[in-house]
């Protein structure tokens, strides 16, 4: 089973993998349907992966909660035929560097 570490690590790198391409920006972004399918196939990932945190690290780390990830991902996984494609470039442009600096210094308390 995984834990808490190995879920952040994953929460990272689906988060390195989104920003691999979105350097491209949005209009590449909204013109593409590869890029978009990459994009939110890494956010169900993040989101997965915040579910998926304990309740204990939860609580220890409550700051920001982790519910929005998780929101985000029940949305892209339901309706995927109505994806608001200006909510998903907003949640990578606003959301996501905010979630990566607050794991990793989760993930450097927890290895002290």
């Amino acid at each position: 089973m995984r834990g808490d570490r190995e879920r952040l690590l994953d929460i990272l790198d689906a988060i390195r993998q989104i920003e691999k391409y979105a350097v491209r920006g949005r209009q590449a972004f909204e013109d593409d349907e590869l890029l978009q399918t990459w994009v939110i196939y890494h956010l169900q990932m993040v989101g997965e992966a915040c579910r998926m945190l304990s309740p204990r690290l939860r609580e220890r780390y409550p700051e920001g909660s982790w519910a929005p990830a998780a929101g985000m991902r029940n949305i892209l996984i339901h309706h995927y035929f109505g994806i608001d494609t200006e909510a998903v470039w907003s949640a990578v442009e606003k959301d996501l560097p905010e979630l990566q600096r607050r794991v990793e210094a989760i993930l450097e308390d927890l290895a002290k």
